[in-house]
């Protein structure tokens, strides 16, 4: 069995040595981008398409991009690893999943940053704010080009809605990998469990947990609709995507290649904004009609008033207070003004 093994790593380093040494040889004629990605709601897929079809076009075929979707190579860690190595050139992953990578990340966690969809997208098209965000993890070995709306995050159950904090006590509530996802929960009284995105329909329907957090795609796209039919809007965060680049692979491109990537990852962006609202109701009329899944508008103050220690916490941070005011401030709330 060892032997096995040996010979299959073996092969395996051969083959990326030949890959790489290949791939060097025709830099100069054909540059291949590799972008992997996890499992993603349709819209955000189509995006992806895009910024590839884009690039192509943009560099009249001088580059190309070779997609690995739906999780082939991996989960958002595995795959977000795999770019800082270069053994992918590009992914897609939340912006949580980039937390344990830079700090800077850590703040798009916090529940009610943003006020609403307008508010969020005045902050993530702001270069002063967004810029050295991205730029943040350039010592680790990548950076990020651009972001996609992820929806809104709210809560749905398995045995009722959610219309009050109260409603969280006591219950266990899948979080994604998140110090400030488990936070909130917990300020709630409810029991936060971190799980990947493939294990929470099969914790649902065992009851392993009473609910769990994320937009409406979960509910016909990943099935969650089946087991939980209550999806409350309390809109507790707005999480962006965002797609990062291995930063020596795109220092490699000719100068008029890095712009036109980066002219793509942006109009790829207004194209995802263009499609992802019509396919979100979209998802949640089928989800009604397949599923019986209901859904009710809450009154958000007293979910903002349970997590006001979270925005406490951010706000006297002295490495991360200035990117959460800064965010705070395009809010057209008196609030944030």
């Amino acid at each position: 069995m060892k032997r096995t093994i040996f010979w299959l790593l073996t092969s395996l380093s051969i083959l990326i040595i030949v890959t790489g040494c290949s791939q060097q040889t025709q830099a100069k004629e054909h540059v291949v981008l590799r972008f992997a990605y996890a499992s993603n709601a349709q819209p955000v897929k189509d995006a992806m398409a895009k910024f590839g079809e884009l690039v192509e076009e943009k560099t009249n075929g001088e580059v190309t991009v070779e997609y690995f979707p739906d999780g082939q190579l991996g989960g958002e860690r595995e795959l977000i690893e795999l770019t800082q190595t270069g053994a992918i050139d590009i992914t897609k992953v939340s912006g949580s999943a980039l937390e344990s990578f830079s700090d800077q990340y850590s703040v798009f966690g916090i529940p009610y940053l943003f006020d609403d969809i307008d508010h969020f997208t005045r902050v993530m098209e702001n270069e002063e704010i967004i810029k050295p965000v991205y730029q943040s993890t350039k010592d680790l070995g990548f950076v990020g080009l651009t972001y996609y709306n992820s929806g809104q995050r709210s809560f749905y159950m398995m045995d009722g809605p959610v219309e009050s904090p109260e409603d969280i006590k006591g219950k266990k509530i899948r979080v994604m990998q998140s110090e400030t996802a488990i936070q909130m929960i917990e300020l709630m009284g409810g029991t936060a469990v971190p799980l990947g995105s493939g294990e929470v329909y099969t914790s649902l329907q065992q009851s392993i947990i009473d609910g769990a957090e994320n937009n409406e795609f979960v509910l016909v796209t990943a099935g969650h609709g089946e087991v939980a039919k209550y999806y409350s809007y309390d809109e507790h965060t707005r999480v962006p995507d965002i797609v990062v680049m291995n930063d020596d692979t795109l220092n490699q491109l000719t100068e008029s290649q890095q712009q036109a990537v980066h002219e793509a990852a942006k109009e790829s962006t207004e194209y995802e904004k263009r499609v992802f609202e019509e396919a979100v109701q979209a998802e949640k009329e089928e989800a009604k009609e397949k599923y019986n899944v209901e859904f009710n508008d809450v009154d958000k103050a007293p979910f903002l008033k349970a997590v006001q220690p979270i925005h406490d916490q951010f706000k006297d941070d002295e490495e991360l207070g200035g990117l959460y005011q800064a965010i705070r401030n395009e809010s057209t709330s008196e609030e944030g003004e």
